[in-house]
């Protein structure tokens, strides 16, 4: 389970460094083997390769006649990209993908579990704001109501 929000800089060469203490369940989950896709809310997904494989099995099965399907898979599948980890723990963030999030240097990389979200340190603190202002209750589904932190 990948948890967390971590601080990273984009060197100049466009890479991250992974923060050390998840470069051991990285090495031995997916021996360094990533994916990373975008996201609807215009931040990066990255997978280790094991979990985005069980997704993207899912996302070809779904039907490409439905249009919200097709452009869904489109967006994920389309944009899917390796991104192998070095000897150094760093991840080579694909141009068209950083700037797909706009990401320049300060990155947030927020652990959700089975993957990670990466962010531009300022919009995801603008983000952040917009959504913990928004949360009065009022709309959550039933599931979520009832769930107690």
């Amino acid at each position: 389970m990948f948890r967390g929000v971590n601080c990273v800089s984009l060197d100049s060469k466009g890479r991250i460094a992974v923060p050390t203490r998840y470069r051991g369940d990285l090495l031995a989950q997916c021996a360094g083997r990533l994916i990373m896709t975008v996201d609807r809310d215009h931040c990066l997904l990255l997978y280790p390769l094991p979990e985005w494989e069980v997704i993207e099995a899912k996302l070809v099965r779904l039907s490409s006649f439905n249009v919200h399907t097709r452009r869904l898979q489109r967006l994920l599948v389309g944009h899917a990209t390796e991104c192998d980890m070095d000897g150094a723990g760093r991840i080579l963030l694909p141009a068209p993908l950083r700037s797909f999030a706009g990401l320049e240097k300060d990155i947030m990389l927020i652990g959700q579990g089975n993957k990670f979200e990466l962010w531009d340190e300022a919009t995801w603190n603008a983000r952040r704001a917009e959504w913990l202002a928004e949360t009065d209750g009022e709309d959550l589904p039933a599931e979520l109501q009832s769930l107690s932190l």
